[in-house]
């Protein structure tokens, strides 16, 4: 009898939440990317209308394309900051309420009547945005196997990519036929959707003991893991030295308003492609291969955009086309190899490690977006060869290290 009552323990099912977990692992990353989509809509969208947001507020392209700077660096400072503050919150409303921030902050933008009160708004978002991203990468690769890690991680940031290939091209379009300020609301909406879909689907997770941010910021003594950080600056860095201004530099090109929003386009679906692709090659063929491969391939396309100034206009639009993509797959398909090394260097602080590496990804985006910003005042080509001796440097040190 004890036998049998033992036996019948051991056959009980696993509760109803464990079960979710185990079942709907990829598919909870497709929901998760629905929030990731949201916020990379809000983080890139303004590069689609950074010409009349300049000239609503009568400044400049290169000031008008320091809200890009300010929503990555306040998201740079706050990531880890916050990670410790909510680390003990249960996982299903700490990324409901960011999205609600995130949302809030571009009903706020939206309603703004100079620059100085648009990057308050940014900065707001930056925290929301802090907040949801690395914490639903760390959720998404808790519900799966390590083996499906990297295409859980690739999936989550899919919705960043995706974001590009179709949130920033359609921002365009809507702020051009009802302004940009229509855009932020539409952004805004997006956001609150995505926390609904989360709220419904995503099982109960617990948060993690609490530690203090000095304790759980020794892991940056770790050298395997501060190289991976250094690298990924290098990387964000180069690709977003021409995003933010990539309208007024294609024009200098030649490309007009539709060429241009096409070539963003492209970018996007390059970048939805490269990072799946980069999810199962990292699983495949381990991550110090694709980067390799990815930084050679992002030098190729800025060398490229470089050769088409000054070119016949048919052959600009078949080259700047070309390279959108590779520019766009190169972008993302870094992030997943990235965040499979940390995760493999501290797996037991893969949030806090995931959140650093979004530090760090919006360090290089203010760094490159100001690097930009100086470069955009000496043409078009010399942007494309800043962005380009960035991409020849993370390609050397991935080499060298």
């Amino acid at each position: 009898m004890k036998n049998i009552q033992n036996n019948a323990r051991l056959a009980k099912p696993p509760q109803a939440g464990a079960v979710r977990e185990v079942r709907h692992g990829l598919g909870m990353a497709v929901i998760l990317a629905t929030g990731t989509f949201a916020v990379g809509t809000d983080a890139y969208i303004i590069a689609g209308f950074l010409p009349e947001m300049a000239q609503t507020f009568a400044v400049s392209n290169a000031a008008a394309g320091q809200s890009l700077t300010v929503f990555a660096i306040c998201y740079a400072v706050m990531s880890p900051i916050l990670a410790t503050l909510t680390t003990k919150l249960p996982r299903r409303p700490l990324l409901i309420a960011a999205l609600v921030l995130l949302s809030a902050a571009n009903i706020f933008g939206s309603l703004s009547s100079t620059l100085w009160q648009l990057l308050g708004a940014r900065a707001l978002a930056a925290f929301g945005a802090a907040i949801y991203t690395p914490n639903a990468g760390a959720v998404a690769a808790r519900l799966v196997s390590q083996e499906q890690r990297g295409r859980a991680l690739s999936i989550v940031i899919g919705g960043l990519t995706l974001s590009t290939a179709l949130g920033v091209p359609l921002g365009s379009l809507a702020s051009h036929w009802l302004g940009w300020r229509a855009a932020l609301m539409i952004v805004s909406g997006l956001s609150l959707l995505a926390a609904v879909s989360i709220g419904w689907s995503l099982p109960k997770l617990s948060g993690q003991a609490a530690v203090p941010l000095k304790e759980r910021l020794v892991v940056v003594r770790h050298p395997g893991v501060r190289s991976v950080l250094l690298l990924t600056i290098l990387g964000m860095g180069a690709t977003y030295t021409i995003y933010a201004y990539s309208l007024p530099v294609m024009a200098e090109v030649g490309l007009n308003r539709p060429e241009a929003v096409f070539m963003l386009f492209l970018y996007g679906v390059g970048a939805v492609l490269g990072t799946l692709a980069s999810g199962h090659a990292t699983d495949r063929y381990g991550p110090r291969r694709i980067l390799f491969a990815n930084y050679a391939m992002m030098t190729t396309a800025f060398m490229l955009f470089a050769s088409t100034v000054g070119q016949d206009h048919l052959l600009t639009v078949l080259v700047a086309g070309f390279a959108s993509f590779f520019w766009g797959a190169t972008s993302f398909a870094q992030t997943p190899p990235q965040q499979h090394r940390l995760i493999a260097l501290e797996p037991k602080q893969s949030a806090l490690v995931l959140s650093l590496n979004a530090s760090a990804i919006y360090i290089g985006i203010g760094l490159g977006t100001m690097l930009g910003g100086i470069a955009i005042t000496h043409g078009a080509q010399a942007i494309f060869l800043t962005a380009g001796a960035i991409a020849i440097c993370a390609f050397l040190y991935v080499l060298g290290t």
